[in-house]
Formats: structure tokens, C-alpha cells, sequence
């Protein structure tokens, strides 16, 4: 919708930047969102938050001279509104028509394409190892990364490739060298950013196991098996093999102490099966992700902390603000890590969201089977992830 030419507003519409947004609803601040995007859009991918009020009126319902009052009543008048919509065309419009009308309005800059820029680096508190660890987090789509550094040195988990120059500008700033961008699997709801980072000389590291899928830029990078450790300064990064998920699937252990369990395990849920082979092939997966988690993950001392790819709205942030968890606290929580094999598949293949949107083509770009540039690669993975079993399930009561 925002590719239409929209009247210029008579009144003078303000904008609010995604960041500016995003501290307001971080502060608790109660905000009222008016989404003019299509009721499809709005209901698949949309801004929430527990002190935020999100109401869908599409964009076409105010391109009339005379606005009918029936969609007027559903707008409050009693506060300030910002209006969104995909890219902050159609809002500016919509804002100035209500502002016409003596509304109290702004328009969110860029809309929905701004609130995916945003991107934000939180310390793990509870990790007790070498150097310091950071969780990148992405609101829009709950992706997670981790920076972890020590001694001049530093390395990247699951880089989004949207935020290529951000890893290295960050680096910069803490005075390190960034020496590895490791990538956990191949992934279905965003485009990587491994091959970007090793063009610019960052050493490139894959599972070996996601070799077999067809990866085509295998010889570019260094691949990693189960038990091949990498060193940033004193810390430890220790290669541990997760499959389920896909067949590739390669936890991290960082100085022993986080385990980035990329789309294995994450602090509400865990992973989905069937996004490699289908429906056909989601029960073995399914029954390689128990395997994986009861062997792999849950043999782990119990105070080590977790730390997925994604997280939801379902998932609870530490206090630290991170969404990490220690194993130990997991296993009380959700039920399906203390369910025995074949219930533990049964529950999870019963309940099984949408998968994500545009995933073949992500991982055909993953691959390096397809080429997509960069404002394909960040229009592809707008939405959703949709990595995980069905959160409502897998807790306890």
C-alpha cells in the first residue's frame, strides 16, 4: 500500500522515529497504535506490548472526503495516537486526515520497515565467563545473536545479514577484532549474514553437518563438527551437535557457561521439525530433537544458561533484560523437556503454527542457491519467525 502516491496531509503531520516508539513502550508508557495496514498484515505480524493499544482500521477506509463515523468512533480522541503502516506512506496519510479532524496525532517513520531496523545489544549478566557476552535482539521478529568478546577478539553467533555494518561497527567501538561469524544452521526466517561478514575478512564458521543440504559456499568457510572448539581471547566456544530442528543443527557452548542452542531449545519453547522435510519427515526429526535435548542439552549442568535464536510473546526476559534462562529453571517450567519420547513428539507434531513467511526462499538464499539483494533479503524476512512448537502447549499450568 505504501507504493501508492498519497495526498499530501493540509495539516503538518509529526513523525516518531521506531526507536523513539520502542523507548515509550519499553518506559511502560501507555501508547495507543492506530495499524492502517490490510487486516491480513495486522493480524499476522503487528507492534505489542502490555501497556499498548492496537487497533486495525485499513488505510483505504479514510481515502473518502467524508470519512464514514463509524470507523471515526473506533479512533480515540481522548489521547495521542501514532498511526503505522508497512513503510510510512499510507500512515502520514491517515495521520493527517484524523489530524484534520482534530485528532492528537503522529505517523511511526518508515512504519512496520523501521521497527525491523531495530536492533539492540544487551550484556548477559549471568554469564560468568571470560570477556563479556552481549544478546542482540530484534523486536520485530524476536531474532537473538550473541557477541561475545575477550582480549582484542571477538565472534558473532547467528548474524543477521540486515546488520552486516552493525557487528563491525560495533567491534570498532569496543576496540576489538571481530574474528568469527558463526552460524548455528541454516535458517528459515532470516537471511545470514555469515557470507557478508567473511567478504569484509571475518573468518566464516558452519555446522559440517548442514553441509548435505547444498550449500554451495562450503569451501569459503570453516566447518565445524561436534566437539571443535574456538578460541576468542580466554574464551572457549565449544562445537556441540543439536539436530532435530534440521539435520544440522550445532549448539555453541560459550567458556561453558551459555549454551546458544540457536533453534534447538528456547527460553518458552522448543524447536519445530518439520521445516527441512516437511510433514513427511517431522516425526523422526522430532524424535532426533528429543534425542538431542535430553543427551546434548539437558546433560548440561543445570545453572548453565540458555540462549535461542528467537524469542516470542510468550517469553519473559530476565532481569538483565536478556532472554536467557538456566537449564535447571527450564526444565521446571516446561513440560515437554520432562515428558518421555514418544508423548514429548505427540505434542509437539499436534499443534505446529504457520511455517514462516517467505521460508523456501530464505533458505534457498541460505544456501546460496538463489541470489537475493539486499532489500530483497530484508523484504523476505518481515513477519514472524515461527521457529518453535506451539508455545500454549509445552509449559506447565
Amino acid at each position: 500500500m505504501d507504493d501508492m502516491d498519497f495526498p499530501t496531509p493540509d495539516a503538518s503531520v509529526e513523525s516518531v522515529t521506531a526507536s523513539e516508539l520502542k523507548a515509550r513502550v519499553d518506559a511502560g508508557e501507555a501508547v495507543t497504535l492506530l495499524d492502517s495496514r490490510m487486516q491480513s498484515d495486522y493480524e499476522e505480524w503487528r507492534i505489542d506490548g502490555d501497556t499498548v493499544e492496537s487497533i486495525n482500521v485499513p488505510y483505504f477506509e479514510f481515502l473518502d472526503e467524508e470519512i464514514d463515523e463509524d470507523v471515526l468512533a473506533r479512533i480515540p480522541d481522548d489521547r495521542g495516537v501514532t498511526v503505522l503502516c508497512a513503510k510510512g506512506g499510507a500512515s502520514e496519510f491517515v495521520a493527517g486526515a484524523l489530524k484534520d479532524r482534530g485528532y492528537e496525532v503522529d505517523h511511526l517513520e518508515e512504519g512496520m520497515n523501521g521497527w525491523a531496523r531495530i536492533y539492540e545489544a544487551v550484556e548477559v549478566e549471568r554469564y560468568e565467563g571470560s570477556g563479556t557476552l552481549l544478546q542482540y535482539q530484534r523486536p520485530s521478529s524476536g531474532c537473538l545473536g550473541y557477541l561475545v568478546y575477550d582480549d582484542g577478539e571477538a565472534a558473532v553467533i547467528d548474524p543477521l545479514r540486515a546488520f552486516t555494518e552493525r557487528y563491525l561497527d560495533d567491534a570498532a567501538e569496543l576496540g576489538v577484532d571481530l574474528k568469527y561469524a558463526i552460524d548455528t544452521h541454516v535458517h528459515a526466517d532470516h537471511v545470514s549474514g555469515i557470507r557478508e561478514l567473511v567478504e569484509k575478512g571475518v573468518e566464516g564458521v558452519v555446522p559440517a553437518a548442514s553441509v548435505d543440504r547444498g550449500i554451495t559456499y562450503a569451501d569459503e568457510m570453516t566447518l565445524a563438527e561436534d566437539g571443535d572448539e574456538f578460541r576468542v581471547g580466554d574464551v572457549t566456544i565449544e562445537t556441540v551437535y543439536t539436530p532435530g530442528h534440521t539435520s544440522g543443527m550445532t549448539s555453541y557452548l560459550i567458556d561453558g557457561e551459555l549454551l546458544a542452542t540457536g533453534d534447538g531449545l528456547f527460553i518458552e519453547s522448543v524447536a519445530r521439525p518439520d521445516l527441512e522435510e516437511g510433514d513427511e519427515g517431522a516425526e523422526d526429526a522430532a524424535r532426533q530433537l528429543y534425542e538431542s535435548l535430553q543427551d546434548r542439552v539437558l546433560a548440561l549442568p543445570d545453572d548453565t544458561l540458555i540462549g535461542g535464536a528467537h524469542f516470542s510473546d510468550a517469553a519473559v526476559p530476565a532481569e538483565d533484560g536478556t532472554y536467557t534462562a538456566p537449564i535447571g529453571e527450564l526444565r521446571e517450567k516446561m513440560a515437554a523437556l520432562s515428558m518421555e519420547e514418544d508423548e514429548f513428539v505427540e505434542l509437539i507434531l499436534s499443534d505446529m503454527p504457520p511455517r514462516p513467511a517467505n521460508h523456501e526462499e530464505i533458505i534457498a538464499t541460505n544456501l546460496g542457491q538463489q541470489e537475493t539483494d539486499d532489500d530483497e533479503a530484508f523484504e523476505l524476512e518481515l513477519g514472524p519467525n515461527n521457529c518453535a512448537a506451539s508455545r500454549d502447549s509445552l509449559a506447565d499450568d
